[in-house]
């Protein structure tokens, strides 16, 4: 698949070949929402704790004789009925982690990919670059390039002067390619690729055999 090259004047200035192997690859939504879910859960901290009656202070000794009181049988304050008492069947600290093998984790990469391509919603820069941070100049860039659209910007490595006019636009964001993920590529409309970056992706995601 060859699509076009921009700048960020939003010219034309090439076309560059998007690897078939990772561009247009089986598209696999089951693939796609599992690795999706997976990495939420994996966000999750699982710290929500509440107390057992074997926590709460109190409660040492019978409220009241076991029988002859008219009232029912009560063995300590801090039994769940009573106020101040413990909580049954709450959460307690826990693991939320799920497991998925790295090359289904790739696998469902190579689908969120693919499904953007087919759509027409790659957009391939020549270069991103800037010489000081500048969140208007960043912005107007991105209104040529993706419109209204959101976009998921994606950078070979770190650049101080991109990252700086990204961050305070509510549409746009960048992440490392090396750490792309199927909830950002889920979650914005179009995918920024600087060429550098583009070079990353294939050599990350191109099946063993189709790396070249």
């Amino acid at each position: 698949m060859r699509v076009d090259v921009w700048n960020l004047q939003g010219q034309k200035v090439d076309t560059v070949e998007l690897q078939p192997a990772v561009f247009e690859a089986p598209i696999k939504p089951d693939l796609i929402h599992q690795a999706l879910v997976r990495q939420q859960a994996n966000a999750r901290l699982g710290t929500h704790q509440t107390k057992t009656r074997a926590n709460v202070s109190g409660g040492g000794r019978k409220p009241w004789r076991q029988k002859g009181t008219g009232r029912a049988r009560q063995g300590s304050t801090r039994a769940p009925q009573w106020v101040g008492g413990g909580r049954v069947h709450t959460p307690h600290p826990r693991s939320h982690a799920l497991r998925m093998p790295r090359k289904m984790r790739q696998a469902a990469l190579r689908s969120a990919l693919s499904a953007k391509a087919a759509e027409s919603r790659i957009v391939v820069l020549d270069e991103l670059r800037l010489e000081q941070p500048k969140t208007k100049e960043m912005a107007v860039a991105l209104g040529r390039l993706v419109g209204g659209d959101t976009a998921l910007i994606l950078l070979a490595a770190a650049d101080e002067m991109v990252e700086k006019s990204v961050r305070n636009l509510a549409r746009a964001k960048i992440v490392r390619a090396a750490y792309l993920n199927v909830r950002d590529l889920v979650g914005y409309d179009r995918v920024v690729l600087p060429l550098p970056a583009l070079e990353q992706v294939h050599q990350m995601l191109a099946p063993a055999g189709d790396a070249a």
